[in-house]
């Protein structure tokens, strides 16, 4: 049963794989036996990650580029697999999000999430399927969000990037499957990192309403993640494609958190 999980031998890509989730997942996979390509724009950044990871025991390296510079990621693809001589998994992590209400956000801003949130994920994609399409096989976990399935104030333009990657998702599945590529994706729900830290405070409204309407009562750990990003990665999952898998405490599955009152 565990050979199911093991990537030893494989080479994954994970993009913004330098702090918060991303780095979560990256060690995930690093633990499970895959070299790990950390990919961000800081280098101080993604250089301090990739320390982290090697201190592990983890065999890591650093691809820095921007994920939204399009014309230049075939030839930062190609150098990867020039010096790795694969990419078996991609995780397309990378993103942004920006809180305003659509009633006022500027359309540059809504484009700017759309392409960040949307467009990388698929030219990513696009790029690393060359050579997995070229060798019969691969894996690509795209990092949805509860959003690709709720709406909440102030997220539109995130909401409708990450809905929009739900379906993409389903999509390149369809189109690739017979490649011998899977195409899954992770939707996270509330989770405890360096971002989320203000507001997790005792007492701060939204720690109490994530608290509240969280059945498992609480915030997601980053390492939560990484069973889900191994399995969608690992040869357990080969006959799973274009499904979501959203690991969030059980919110998307009730109205409210349950209470002992009937």
């Amino acid at each position: 049963m565990n050979s199911l999980f093991d990537l030893t031998g494989k080479v994954a890509l994970v993009t913004g794989g330098h702090k918060g989730l991303g780095f979560a997942m990256a060690r995930g996979l690093g633990e499970a036996g895959a070299k790990v390509i950390v990919n961000g724009r800081s280098e101080a950044s993604v250089t301090r990650a990739v320390s982290e990871l090697t201190q592990l025991d983890i065999d890591a390296t650093q691809a820095l580029f921007d994920v939204t510079a399009f014309d230049d990621l075939d030839s930062h693809i190609d150098e990867i697999v020039q010096a790795h001589g694969k990419i078996d998994i991609l995780v397309n992590n990378a993103g942004i999000i920006q809180r305003e209400p659509l009633a006022t956000m500027p359309v540059n801003d809504f484009k700017n999430i759309i392409e960040t949130d949307l467009t990388a994920p698929f030219a990513v994609a696009q790029s690393v399927a060359r050579d997995m399409r070229k060798r019969g096989q691969g894996k690509i976990i795209n990092i949805c969000s509860m959003m690709s399935e709720l709406g909440r104030d102030g997220v539109g333009a995130y909401a409708a990037a990450k809905g929009g990657l739900k379906m993409l998702t389903r999509n390149l599945a369809t189109e690739w499957a017979r490649d011998g590529i899977q195409v899954n994706a992770i939707g996270p729900g509330y989770f405890a990192t360096d971002i989320t830290a203000p507001i997790r405070v005792d007492g701060h409204p939204f720690n109490e309403f994530i608290i509240n309407r969280t059945p498992a009562g609480r915030w997601g750990q980053p390492e939560e993640l990484q069973g889900t990003a191994v399995f969608l990665a690992s040869s357990a999952s080969d006959f799973v494609n274009g499904q979501v898998v959203y690991v969030d405490g059980g919110i998307l599955a009730t109205i409210g958190k349950p209470s002992n009152e009937i």
